[in-house]
């Protein structure tokens, strides 16, 4: 069973778009991805301009891979070393931690992690 960074089940990052190294969904990794893709972001519009500034364009779709492009709000997993670099130039997204495999912790604290944790509003309540 994958873990994530809180030591429970990973649970899926997104499926529309589909996402992951093995677009299955999941933020996991094996030797060959590079990359590392193991953090579930809610990517913002600040991240996009930022990623494709730095020659990853996460926003055109590329028709031939299946690949939508990505618009504000949307879950993809990131490599961790972009989503570090995003940290230091101040345009990380939020990440969600039950989505984020254990592999981050090798390169980051969960206490940094947990800094950019997404909480989604709780529902309002009719009263």
């Amino acid at each position: 069973m994958e873990l994530n960074v809180l030591g429970t089940k990973l649970i899926p990052c997104c499926m529309d778009p589909v996402t992951g190294y093995f677009r299955d969904g999941l933020c996991r990794t094996m030797a060959m991805d590079t990359g590392t893709h193991v953090v579930c972001a809610l990517v913002s519009e600040e991240f996009l301009t930022y990623t494709k500034s730095k020659g990853n364009d996460l926003s055109t779709p590329i028709p031939q891979w299946q690949f939508p492009g990505l618009k504000p709000g949307d879950k993809w997993c990131l490599c961790i070393s972009r989503w570090l670099e995003a940290v230091d130039a101040g345009v990380a997204p939020s990440i969600i931690l039950e989505a984020t495999h254990k592999k981050a912790l090798e390169y980051v604290s969960l206490q940094m992690l947990k800094r950019y944790e997404y909480i989604a509003d709780p529902p309002a309540l009719n009263i």
